[in-house]
């Protein structure tokens, strides 16, 4: 082989490398990422599969400009979306510049991340290399992934549905109890199924993007298979491909059948609502097309594909029946709520004669708790109309504008991190800008797809490749699982599995619809140098610069990754109060990572309670080990000190760190009453951004009653019981502060509308609160008014 020849081969061989790791972390991301999950990371399930996706996405970038180095040309190529997209990606950046926060608004809100500026990009970089790189093969390689995607979401529901039954998978592999005994009362999979992905909506939500796509591969196949006549029962070849097919449907039915089972046993609403609107659209559209060519709606019922299209769904209408639907309003008309409806007709007047009274639980609905929230999105929206108030900055806007009607539900004392609805999500940290160019995205697409399925149905001249038989079917399954994201986004939020749905579904319609053209390439430099010619020396510089730099990159990644597992036990031992074994793990933690503010904030609230711990044992030990102890106790209060005065001067609006600042205060001032004032300067600034916070209200009147502000503590705290009025604890604090104002130092009153107020919220507790709190009992008999 010449030296020319040698220098072709080594230039081919880099460029066919880098395709096959751009193939392959494709494959990767539609295979595992669905399946990514640890037990010893903050966060288990979402955490975890951002991080693999970062991964990847370096991975694929680096692979793709390695690829462009030995080919001496920069390409990306165009698409019909490249306009939306851009205007999304630049109300992004922008949100995030003018952001509360910018930290946040770059990496995410810690332990969710999706939604961050950071996958945003990836997100979008994993679509212009999908659609540059594989535009030639590209119904090939989309029929590869999805059926890579099938068999993840196959494997995903099959790990989920035996939790059901009280056997959990995840329990077996990092407990070894093959039960559901490794999860928490308020978490357990035997209610609502949640398998890798986490939370039920998002484990709905994702099946229901999957399920159309499985019913189509089930139609092709059926539709596909061989008519056998007399002549062609002798045919092996005839009969073989007929049993084939037949096999073929039934896996994919049975595929779709699991996803339909582990839907339900979710008891999402949301992606029950997802799947319907996804499977409308599904049998929807080819019926009306075929009403467009103006058959009779009637020849169109009759005809093999109808039937072969409705078929599937009567069956799911019958599981359905008999599984019950996460609607309940829907389950009066399932087998159960027809038994118990004839059931509690039989025993109606038995019922009557010996009801117990139930036991009210006082849990709020879901959907009177999203209208509050939907509400208080709106009013961020009116405060930051234009870019918002960040990305991912929501759980710091809605603190600040949560409607006051929040404090009388059920999750009273929930932060909430999302608007519980994408689109208002994006209008309040995004601003117009940013909903307007998302829906504008969503929008173009829609339109682009629907457009050409209407007009060339059954003519795509522009396709000249084919994914499998009876492609049609395969096109509308992938709309029907766009469509259930925007459904299923509307009354929750995406995760990283369906954002990866969400940004390449349009480009495997585009690729295979034949609506992206391939000679629409941006290019640099036009007449590129051809591939045959030897790797020069800055080609090689270049190559192992790429290399490097994402290996770099992977490996801090890597090292924020094991930061991330030191920072959850550190925080796990805090929880339980092994302060002093936490602290290793929280130190290196913060030098692993040391410009995330999350750790930086455990670790002074650490620091302090150790501090503390250490102050109040002076008395109880000998002057000289004492002695000894004071640089220990400096270096931790001036570390936590430090560490909490950086975390709030740069992240100033991040309610969390104000809270977790007075916890530091409030701890020292147990053992050294000069730290007190500090704590209180910290409620008040927590206030101030959170000026509807019924917990927070209520620290803030307790703080200001122990420095020595009765008037002050009573004003705030019965502003606290009207935020909310069933607070025991503020009323409780309330009395206490009345009746020491209506007593004089002997205990003796001399405010009798004082006392009498306190009286008042002590029997408010025992008549609307708990008729059984002991300590209101004996404040009233304490007070001779019983």
């Amino acid at each position: 082989m010449g030296r020319a020849n040698k220098a072709q081969y080594k230039t081919m061989k880099i460029i066919r490398f880098a395709d096959r790791v751009l193939e392959y972390s494709f494959y990767l991301l539609f295979l595992l990422i669905p399946l990514l999950f640890t037990n010893d990371t903050s966060e288990l399930f979402e955490f975890n599969k951002m991080w693999g996706t970062f991964a990847l996405t370096i991975t694929i970038a680096c692979a793709w400009v390695v690829k462009m180095i030995a080919q001496k040309r920069f390409y990306l190529q165009r698409t019909p979306l490249d306009i939306p997209i851009l205007l999304f990606l630049s109300s992004q950046i922008i949100s995030t510049i003018f952001s509360l926060d910018t930290h946040t608004s770059l990496w995410g809100y810690y332990s969710r991340f999706n939604g961050g500026l950071l996958s945003t990009v990836s997100y979008i970089l994993v679509y212009y290399a999908f659609v540059s790189n594989f535009i030639g093969q590209g119904a090939k390689m989309v029929k590869k992934l999805l059926s890579l995607g099938l068999i993840s979401g196959t494997i995903v529901a099959l790990w989920g549905l035996p939790s059901h039954f009280g056997y959990d998978p995840t329990c077996f592999l990092f407990r070894g109890n093959f039960d559901v005994s490794c999860w928490t009362v308020d978490f357990q999979p035997k209610l609502r199924i949640f398998s890798t992905l986490g939370q039920p909506n998002w484990l709905a939500a994702y099946l229901a993007i999957l399920m159309p796509l499985a019913l189509a591969m089930t139609i092709s196949n059926l539709k596909s298979q061989p008519r056998l006549n007399r002549g062609q029962i002798s045919s092996k070849f005839s009969i073989l491909k007929f049993l084939k097919n037949n096999l073929v449907a039934s896996g994919y039915f049975l595929v779709a059948f699991l996803f339909l089972l582990a839907i339900l046993y979710t008891k999402s609403q949301s992606g029950f609502l997802g799947l319907i609107a996804a499977l409308l659209l599904f049998t929807s559209l080819p019926i009306y097309q075929e009403a467009r060519k103006g058959k009779k709606f009637s020849n169109i019922l009759k005809a093999k594909e109808t039937k072969i299209l409705l078929a599937p769904l009567l069956i799911f209408l019958l599981i359905v029946f008999f599984v019950g639907s996460p609607i309940e309003k829907l389950n009066q008309f399932t087998y159960q709520g027809l038994q118990e409806k004839s059931a509690n007709e039989k025993t109606e007047d038995r019922s009557a004669q010996t009801s117990i009274p139930a036991l009210e639980l006082n849990i709020t609905g879901s959907g009177e708790i999203r209208s509050i929230v939907w509400k208080g999105a709106l009013d961020i929206f009116t405060h930051y109309p234009v870019f918002g108030s960040g990305v991912e900055t929501f759980a710091y806007a809605y603190y600040k504008y949560r409607p006051m009607e929040h404090n009388i539900t059920s999750e009273w004392n929930y932060l909430y991190n999302k608007a519980h609805n994408e689109y208002l999500n994006y209008l309040a940290t995004t601003g117009i800008l940013g909903l307007g160019s998302y829906l504008f995205m969503i929008g173009s697409f829609l339109y682009l797809t629907l457009k050409h399925l209407s007009s060339n149905i059954y003519n795509l001249k522009n396709n000249k490749s084919s994914i499998i038989d009876n492609k049609y079917y395969i096109y509308v399954a992938l709309l029907a699982g766009y469509v259930s994201i925007l459904v299923t986004n509307f009354f929750g939020f995406s995760v990283v599995v369906i954002n990866i749905y969400f940004f390449l579904i349009p480009a495997f319609v585009l690729a295979a619809l034949g609506l992206i053209d391939a000679n629409s390439v941006m290019v640099y430099p036009k007449s590129s140098a051809s591939e045959k010619i030897k790797l020069s020396n800055l080609q090689r510089f270049s190559v192992a610069a790429a290399a490097i730099t994402a290996l770099y990159l992977l490996l801090t990644l890597f090292r924020f990754w094991t930061a991330d597992k030191a920072y959850y036990m550190g925080v796990n031992l805090d929880r339980g109060g092994q302060y002093q074994q936490a602290y290793s793990f929280l130190v290196n933690a913060v030098q692993d990572r040391g410009d995330e503010p999350v750790f930086q904030d455990e670790l002074a609230l650490n620091n302090a309670v150790l501090a503390a711990s250490l102050i109040s044992l002076r008395e109880l030990r000998p002057a000289t080990e004492s002695a000894q102890d004071e640089p220990v106790i400096n270096a931790l209060l001036q570390n936590a000190t430090a560490l909490s005065d950086k975390v709030t001067a740069q992240h100033p609006n991040n309610i969390v760190f104000w809270k977790s600042r007075v916890r530091l205060f409030y701890s020292l001032s147990q053992v050294d009453e000069t730290y007190l004032p500090k704590a209180l300067d910290a409620i008040k600034k927590a206030s101030a951004l959170a000026p509807t916070d019924a917990t927070i209200s209520y620290n803030l009147g307790i703080l200001e009653g122990q420095s020595g502000d009765i008037d002050a503590a009573i004003k705030t705290l019965e502003n606290t019981v009207i935020l909310r009025p069933s607070y025991r604890d503020a009323r409780f604090g309330l009395a206490l502060f009345y009746h020491q104002k209506a007593v004089n130092e002997k205990g003796r009153v001399i405010d009798e509308v004082m006392q009498q107020k306190a009286i008042e919220q002590m029997k408010y507790i025992l008549s609307k609160i708990d008729p059984n709190d002991e300590q209101a009992k004996n404040a009233l008999k304490s007070w001779n008014a019983e």
